[in-house]
């Protein structure tokens, strides 16, 4: 297979020359392409060498891949790399995978570039079927993937190599032929809900103010007092916590699951903590699976915080921030009939009950009636 060059949107892709090198080494410093990607680390000079030279001209001879660098075109500055991975022409599908060098970032280049190789690989190699892969957590890449027209069903477990050895989970999209977008789907487009999205779980806030206390990250100097807050009697008789919560499932709550839904972008999770910077209690807002504009609120107050004020302002902000931040639409409150503090609670941020769903709430494997509540952005007080 002989090298291309390719022309489209004041792009220009070409098969690595030796003399990009120098650039190429540059670009690879970058500690997000180290993160994200399998290039070596540490980077050196030899590996650039090697990838613009042997390695490209193998992989080309050997139809086993189709590496490309991406070039403005009009200075001839790098500013991408992208081209087909795991090419197999006799069963006629490949990888599509891409970085971007850190002075390019913000111009949509993996997806221009992305696209271009998309409609190559379909409309001249006559390939049937592009994969696209990120670890979990790479959510930039997979919104490029997304706005070129790739479809992500869910999460592969442990589907790609890890840095450190063994492997990680991945997101896996696929992209057939007539399915390239020549424009964004309107989710994906920029100022796009789904965009806005993408952004605010590729950088979790430090720190947000929630009026008389602030919302932050879990982190393991607060593990006595979740275990405390868990093994409250109020806590338990009102929520899903197990019985006898212990320190081990604190450090899973404070390490995994909250982590985890910023990583997948399933919803977001903080501790809220009194002026004292001590651990207050937990909100978190989780985006239905189906309904990608609607999440759920959940909160547990600690027994030392409660009657504060904190509780209050703490779910105000962390909704506030769901309309803001995650673009939801709509946001939906459950809770035991009978939980009267939570409902306090809710209806002071706006929330407007709705009614009793009837066996709506599980707690620990028995079903029970439960308020529900919905707030709209417009709802927030």
């Amino acid at each position: 297979m002989e090298p291309i060059e390719l022309a489209t949107d004041g792009l220009v892709l070409r098969a690595w020359q030796p003399d990009d090198a120098e650039d190429v080494f540059r670009a690879c410093q970058d500690p997000l392409i180290q993160r994200w990607t399998m290039v070596p680390v540490p980077y050196l000079h030899e590996h650039a060498e090697d990838y613009t030279g042997a390695i490209t001209r193998a992989a080309w001879a050997a139809q086993t891949a189709a590496p490309l660098g991406v070039f403005d075109a009009r200075s001839g500055e790098l500013l991408a790399s992208a081209g087909l991975v795991a090419l197999d022409l006799p069963n006629r599908n490949a990888e599509l995978g891409c970085w971007v060098a850190p002075w390019a970032r913000g111009r949509r280049v993996a997806e221009r570039s992305g696209r271009a190789v998309a409609h190559w690989a379909f409309e001249v190699l006559g390939l049937r079927r592009l994969i696209w892969r990120a670890e979990v957590g790479n959510h930039a890449s997979k919104l490029s993937a997304e706005r070129i027209g790739f479809t992500f069903d869910g999460v592969v477990r442990a589907g790609l190599p890890a840095k450190a050895g063994g492997f990680t989970d991945c997101w896996y999209g696929v992209l057939m032929p007539g399915e390239v977008c020549d424009t964004p789907p309107a989710w994906v487009a920029p100022g796009g809900p789904g965009a806005r999205r993408a952004r605010a779980f590729s950088q979790p806030p430090e720190r947000l103010p929630a009026g008389a206390c602030t919302l932050r990250a879990l982190r393991e100097s607060d593990l006595d007092d979740v275990v405390a807050t868990f093994r409250d009697p109020g806590t338990v008789q009102w929520t899903s916590i197990p019985l006898d919560y212990r320190p081990e499932q604190g450090l899973d709550f404070i390490h995994v699951t909250y982590p985890s839904m910023w990583l997948r972008g399933t919803g977001a999770g903080f501790a809220f903590a009194d002026r004292d910077d001590r651990f207050a209690g937990t909100v978190d807002v989780r985006i239905n699976p189906i309904d990608p504009v609607t999440a759920e609120v959940g909160f547990s107050a600690a027994p030392w915080a409660r009657g504060k004020g904190y509780t209050t302002d703490a779910v105000r902000a962390a909704c506030a921030y769901g309309f803001d931040r995650l673009a939801l639409g709509r946001i939906v409150w459950r809770a035991h009939v009978g939980n009267d503090a939570s409902r306090r609670v809710a209806e002071k941020v706006g929330f407007v009950v709705e009614g009793v769903q009837r066996d709506s709430c599980v707690q620990r494997g028995e079903r029970l009636d439960g308020w529900i509540a919905t707030l709209l952005p417009g709802d927030l007080s």
